[in-house]
């Protein structure tokens, strides 16, 4: 039951939601200035970036029902409306966290939480009193002929590594110069300081290269993070690492300059350096709504219209501009209200409609920027009968159509997509880009894909605004996304009155997503993620037909929790293992089917290497 301060959230969410549904759009029409409207609300500083687990999302998805039910949609299951479903959203500071050291033999001195030393949101939890070793940039990278742990002992011991990667410079590098690479990313780091034997990471600004940045550590973020590497992961200050990497003879800016110029790591064990170091991170789950409705048709099969309608708040490490991360609201006009906001405009129209042979169920997501954890959450827990799901129709980022160019994703999951399309989308002005067949990619119709329904995925391209707060309701071309609607309301009405539904096509996958594929070598595995919240490892939804993982008999829902010797927690462990091998290698895969453990092994190849 809710308490009593999410009852008064919940009140004053629903007024807020009479307050925006006071205009009801018109029945059975597609309106530009409706939908526009719609957007700039979404969009609006009042929602704050309608970040998953804040009471600006429970606004959000309050006026999405209140729109349904302005239409005379009913709920698609019960009285409500919402589904909800419980995800990990906020992260706070407990009060165990503790750090302090001494050097050389010297009295040990406590440092200060939030100016010495700050655990990041997703560190693991833990005491530690272990030997401190350094790994440069904690980078393993056998493409580039490079590795900080070269020659390091770094296991059972206190691992300090830098920002960014050597050479960031440079663009002649062996790195990607001026571009970082994927190793430069925190978790990356993480996971492979714990693939070493790391007990705890401490991370430092290369300040030397960024003497324009203030030698402080990060504000704690609330929100939530990346997944945890299971082991603390805590920032300090640059001029402590450089005391404790002094005292071996070499600092800091010393180091970084020898590595920048010969790309030849320097790794060191801090002799003389005591360390003990407690972290204490609380997560949070927070209860939160997918939204959806549903008009009936004379069948008991169904047309889906999705989007989803969370974005990133107040931007936190998902936001691609670093320095207002936290600090700005990052709007999300086009990511997702655009596509939200068309689905209300189908709501209206189809409202407005004769009953059709199939229904259409009216989905809205949360979660989505977390991991497609609502659709994921929705596909396994669904209201419907998820084998009377003729398609599921996914719109995400719809709003910024330049030069009538639209893509659509998934036509060949069905035996009649594409021809629906093509009579749907005949006389319009729009052009169609449709060379994604398969039904992948990281939106909400991926988690439909995995459970053999036929989709399709309408998708305006990603622009300079994406995941900025700049991504504001002022550049959306509604007229565009107006035109776009009305072909996406043919194909859902043909799909609605067809005499017979799509039959689904398994397409085999492109150069596979989260799966590492693109790098190392090209080392393949051929496993599709399951995008929702794991424990214990990384489980997967399907398998690509003749791949690796395939071959090795592994199956949709089988858990990883070990690759090649490495533990496997999470997707980014799973990635960073696989990234590490190349084709050719054979790998021992432990994992869970149904609760027993068991063990195969892989022999990957290269994508080109495909039978």
């Amino acid at each position: 039951m809710p308490n009593t301060a999410f009852r008064i959230l919940t009140a004053a969410a629903v007024a807020a939601s009479l307050a925006f549904s006071a205009a009801v759009p018109e029945k059975g029409k597609i309106s530009a200035s409706q939908y526009q409207e719609s957007v700039k609300l979404l969009a609006s500083d009042n929602l704050k970036g309608r970040g998953t687990g804040t009471p600006e999302l429970e606004k959000a998805a309050s006026f999405i029902a209140g729109r349904f039910k302005s239409l005379g949609i009913p709920p698609a299951a019960g009285k409500s409306y919402y589904q909800r479903f419980s995800v990990t959203t906020n992260a706070r500071l407990g009060k165990g966290n503790q750090l302090s050291y001494a050097v050389n033999g010297a009295k040990k001195t406590a440092a200060a939480l939030g100016q010495d030393y700050q655990p990041y949101n997703f560190s693991g939890n833990g005491k530690i009193s272990a030997p401190v070793v350094f790994a440069g940039y904690g980078i393993t990278a056998p493409e580039y002929d490079y590795d900080d742990y070269a020659g390091l002992d770094a296991k059972g011991k206190v691992v300090i590594v830098l920002r960014h990667e050597p050479q960031e410079f440079d663009e002649k590098s062996r790195f990607a110069g001026k571009v970082y690479t994927t190793h430069a990313q925190v978790q990356n780091k993480a996971v492979n300081a714990k693939f070493h034997g790391a007990v705890a990471v401490l991370f430092v600004n290369d300040a030397s290269n960024h003497p324009s940045d203030p030698d402080t550590v990060e504000k704690f973020s609330n929100r939530v993070g990346p997944n945890s590497p299971d082991i603390p992961f805590v920032q300090v200050r640059a001029e402590l690492a450089d005391q404790w990497l002094s005292a071996s003879g070499r600092g800091l800016k010393a180091w970084i300059e020898e590595v920048d110029k010969d790309l030849n790591p320097r790794p060191a064990e801090l002799k003389g350096v005591t360390l003990e170091l407690a972290v204490d991170v609380r997560r949070e789950q927070r209860n939160v709504p997918n939204v959806a409705a549903y008009l009936p048709g004379e069948t008991g099969e169904y047309v889906i219209l999705g989007a989803h309608y969370d974005h990133l708040g107040m931007g936190e490490q998902s936001s691609m501009a670093p320095d207002l991360a936290g600090k700005a609201i990052h709007h999300g006009a086009d990511d997702n209200a655009s596509g939200t906001a068309g689905m209300l405009e189908l709501a209206a129209y189809f409202a407005g409609r004769p009953k059709a042979r199939r229904g259409i169920l009216f989905l809205a997501f949360s979660g989505e920027e977390l991991g497609l954890i609502g659709s994921n959450y929705y596909a396994n827990n669904p209201l419907l009968p998820l084998d009377k799901a003729a398609v599921m129709i996914n719109m995400d980022m719809i709003g910024r159509i330049k030069e009538g160019r639209v893509f659509v994703g998934g036509t060949g999951t069905g035996d009649s997509l594409k021809a629906t399309l093509d009579a749907a989308r005949h006389g319009s002005r729009l052009d169609f880009d449709l060379s994604e067949q398969g039904g992948y990619g990281s939106s909400d119709h991926f988690s439909f894909t995995t459970k053999q329904v036929p989709v399709l995925f309408f998708f305006s391209g990603l622009h300079s605004d994406y995941h900025k707060p700049s991504d504001t309701w002022d550049k959306i071309n509604s007229e565009g996304a107006a035109d776009l609607l009305r072909v996406v309301a043919g194909v859902t009405e043909r799909l609605a009155q067809a005499p017979a539904r799509p039959r689904y096509i398994k397409v085999q996958a492109p150069q596979p997503t989260a799966t590492a594929s693109a790098t190392s070598g090209g080392a393949w595995f051929g496993s599709i993620p399951d995008m929702g919240e794991t424990k214990g490892g990384f489980r997967i939804s399907d398998v690509t037909k003749g791949s690796p993982a395939d071959e090795a008999g592994l199956k949709g829902g089988d858990i990883i929790f070990e690759f090649d010797g490495k533990p496997v927690a999470n997707l980014y462990d799973f990635t960073y293992a696989l990234r590490a091998k190349k084709p050719g290698d054979e790998v021992l895969v432990k994992y869970r089917r149904n609760g027993q453990a068991g063990e195969t092994k892989a022999k990957l190849r290269s994508r080109a290497q495909m039978r």
